[in-house]
């Protein structure tokens, strides 16, 4: 009698046991489809628009409050990812200029009021003791306003040749465009870090979403009448005193110290 090696038999299991038979192969197991994902899941994947039109088209009560849910949810993350974007005072070489800066100043963030990134490049020389206060108040200021970017550079290394008379300097982005550059900050007389905060507010490199502090009447200040730089007055510091340290966008497109 002809044995078939394949059957599953009793008298086949004997023959292998004793080496007559090879093993019998075992066939692998096919694998278990993957789990349908959960509405959790699903809701978890989409944006807040696409949440928001989900809880406007159903009628199930259930699914109109979690998709609710998980929207608020998606809405805080992205707020406070926006919020800590920056934070402190990033230094930089010559070379990480155009990436640091002037690229950075391009990126719009949705949510975020005004178009493109605020970028303040703080040029400074170390041992300069107007400098150095500068830099002092931009670290507070960095922290305060973490929606702006602030990086640091040593002038000379920045500017060939930078004369210390012109330090620090600061010069201000958006949109991939030099808004403003404030010249020797300090220069005439010592300056105070409510000072920097409302220059660099009028130069809009810094949005704020409240009245800076202590200044009840700032909103009413503000609504005055432009400077001849384009800058709106503050009770920081007078027309003057602006004129005398922020170099126009206008004075800068004629003929700008910087060429990166």
């Amino acid at each position: 009698m002809a044995v078939n090696p394949n059957e599953d038999t009793e008298f086949n299991d004997a023959l292998r046991k004793h080496g007559i038979l090879p093993p019998k192969v075992t066939e692998p197991s096919s694998p278990s489809p993957p789990a349908s994902p959960t509405l959790s899941d699903l809701l978890d994947d989409m944006t807040p628009v696409e949440l928001k039109e989900i809880g406007e088209d159903t009628n199930d009560d259930e699914l109109e409050r979690l998709a609710e849910t998980f929207r608020r949810q998606r809405l805080e993350e992205i707020k406070k990812a926006s919020s800590s974007r920056f934070g402190r005072v990033y230094p930089i070489g010559r070379d990480d200029y155009t990436r640091e800066v002037t690229e950075a100043s391009k990126v719009t963030v949705p949510g975020d009021p005004g178009k493109g990134t605020g970028v303040i490049c703080l040029l400074y020389k170390d041992g300069l003791p107007r400098s150095e206060r500068t830099f002092e108040h931009v670290k507070v200021l960095a922290q305060r306003h973490p929606k702006t970017k602030f990086v640091s550079i040593v002038g000379d290394k920045c500017i060939p040749d930078l004369p210390e008379s012109r330090q620090p300097m600061l010069v201000i982005y958006r949109d991939g465009e030099v808004q403003n550059q404030i010249v020797a900050w300090g220069g005439d007389r010592e300056r105070r870090l409510e000072e920097l905060e409302a220059v660099l507010v009028l130069c809009g490199a810094i949005i704020p979403t409240t009245i800076p502090r202590g200044d009840e009447s700032a909103r009413e200040e503000d609504s005055g009448d432009e400077s001849e730089d384009g800058l709106k007055k503050s009770k920081y510091g007078s027309r003057g005193a602006v004129r005398r340290t922020v170099k126009s966008k206008k004075d800068d497109d004629s003929g700008s110290e910087l060429d990166m």
